[in-house]
């Protein structure tokens, strides 16, 4: 799926509206969550090739590294669909995923001996904002990853 182009403006919080962004629905099959990694690439070579948006390797990893837990823990946790939805302005790409279970999930405290549902704290530790929404059906999560190799001062949660 081509990410659709948007028109980048301030939305009145200081923060740039997407430039692109795209959605996927995933089927829940074993090569599922290696499909979101492929797609999360494609849209950030897309931004680069046509916004010529500057994604440093470190974001492109730890993207890759948030669209597996994120959608893992949707297979593994929720019945139903998952769906994964990209967007991405000058400052950072946000990963969204929706799934049908209504559970807000929590982090664990770190445990080096529990083997396992580490994914969450992994995501808190690498992404510039994370925020869990209850949705009428489900719940959506969305994790901000900024560009650059350096975070900004003053993360801002995503839209």
């Amino acid at each position: 799926m081509r990410a659709t182009p948007e028109a980048s403006q301030d939305d009145g919080d200081g923060r740039p509206e997407p430039v692109m962004r795209t959605g996927y629905a995933l089927d829940g099959d074993g090569s599922c969550i290696a499909k979101a990694r492929h797609h999360a690439v494609a849209f950030l070579d897309q931004a680069d090739g046509d916004h010529r948006l500057a994604v440093s390797a470190r974001a492109r990893d730890l993207t890759q590294l948030v669209v597996s837990e994120l959608v893992t823990n949707a297979l593994k946790y929720a019945p139903g669909p998952v769906l994964m939805e990209l967007r991405i302005n000058t400052q950072a790409v946000d990963v969204v995923v929706w799934d049908s279970d209504p559970t807000v999930p929590a982090a664990r405290s770190a445990n080096p001996d529990r083997v396992g549902q580490h994914g969450l704290e992994i995501v808190k530790a690498i992404a510039e904002a994370l925020v869990v929404e209850q949705q009428p059906v489900g719940k959506r999560i969305t994790a901000r990853i900024p560009l650059s190799d350096t975070p900004t001062a003053t993360p801002q949660p995503p839209a």
